[in-house]
């Protein structure tokens, strides 16, 4: 039976200000961190011995997870951070050699292993990808998805044979340079073998260093083409973007939670809603302790968290409230992340509360 391990160590800066106070892989998807999914999928395959290297935040990650009994998996967690003038900071040693940390440890990695990054939601069919990678006699593999070939430049792209052995790789390449249209979706398979050649003690990256060493000593290591949905928060705009497919429904596995109140509406228990007074268009949910005032408007797809207040006369429309946050009488929310410290439009750009150059009033809905 293959083990699983998630990196959740990196800091997660191009998704701020929504990292600010949370790891990434916590960064909620209808009400659950992102993580939670890939548990949920690593269960689903009959891997239950996963471990979690983590650094920033990282108390936020393993209160929420515990040992993993919740979904019967066992969670094992692994700190990366270093001591400086007294204090413990977080310092992580790459996703490699966070890896290769813990084998020093424990020789945990005694078995095949996935590798997945902690912040994409995925549907793929692990089991079948465990199989390709055994028939193939690999040490290592990536699982990669075809991409359009205008797209290449926003990834890792792989460079294989026509048997699928791997020859190099290309990170971001110009259309017009791009060797190849497979995009490295961030998961793989190693054999325990591959962490013998990571160096103890040192950062090192499994993309920028570790593959180019398995490609130069000609080792088996081949490339999964599969057709999966890989849904990556690498941005803001991905978020906000993420949110929206999974409130239309387009995403397996993700349902939207509470009770169906009328169509493409779901509320949570104990809202506050004059249904006569508002006007609401799905799909939208709105979370428990929720107050809506008449004249309010929520356009969908929306998600409004729990203990949220939407005063007279505003709107909001298409957005994703997280749990709190008031917005205040009048103000029109559009395509944006609101929290009650910050809100962030569906570009990445952001605004904080009592900016006096903000046109937009909106606070923390608890007092």
């Amino acid at each position: 039976m293959a083990k699983g391990m998630i990196l959740a160590a990196g800091q997660g800066t191009r998704v701020r200000p929504l990292t600010r106070d949370l790891p990434k892989p916590m960064v909620p998807i209808l009400g659950k961190p992102v993580m939670e999914y890939l548990i949920e999928h690593l269960a689903r395959h009959g891997i239950t011995e996963i471990m979690v290297n983590v650094a920033y935040h990282h108390q936020k990650i393993e209160e929420y997870f515990g040992d993993g009994s919740r979904w019967g998996v066992e969670l094992g967690y692994s700190y990366e951070g270093v001591r400086e003038h007294g204090d413990i900071l977080p310092r992580p040693m790459g996703s490699a050699g966070g890896m290769r940390r813990i084998q020093d440890f424990s020789g945990f990695f005694d078995a095949t292993t996935l590798v997945l990054c902690g912040d994409a939601l995925i549907d793929l069919d692990i089991s079948a990808a465990v199989a390709e990678h055994h028939a193939k006699g690999a040490m290592a593999s990536v699982v990669a998805l075809d991409v359009p070939l205008q797209d290449v430049q926003s990834y890792g792209i792989v460079v294989a044979d026509g048997d699928g052995r791997i020859q190099s790789f290309q990170e971001k390449p110009h259309p017009d340079e791009a060797k190849s249209t497979l995009a490295s979706t961030g998961i793989y398979i190693f054999e325990p073998a591959v962490l013998e050649r990571v160096p103890s003690s040192k950062i090192y990256d499994i993309g920028a260093e570790l593959f180019p060493q398995l490609v130069a000593e000609r080792q088996p290591f081949f490339v999964q083409n599969r057709p999966f949905h890989w849904i990556d928060i690498g941005r803001v705009s991905d978020y906000w973007s993420v949110l929206q497919r999974v409130l239309k429904g387009e995403v397996e596995n993700m349902r939207i939670p509470g009770k169906q109140v009328r169509p493409g509406v779901w509320v949570g228990l104990n809202t506050s809603i004059p249904w006569d007074q508002v006007k609401i268009t799905g799909p939208v949910y709105i979370g428990s302790g929720t107050r809506v005032e008449p004249g309010a408007t929520i356009t969908g797809p929306a998600w409004i968290g729990h203990g949220c207040a939407i005063r007279s006369g505003a709107k909001v429309t298409r957005s994703i409230l997280f749990e709190y946050t008031r917005i205040a009488a009048d103000m029109h929310f559009n395509e944006m992340i609101v929290s009650r410290h910050y809100c962030v439009d569906r570009d990445g750009e952001t605004l904080y509360r009592g900016d006096d150059a903000a046109q937009l009033r909106w606070g923390d809905a608890r007092a």
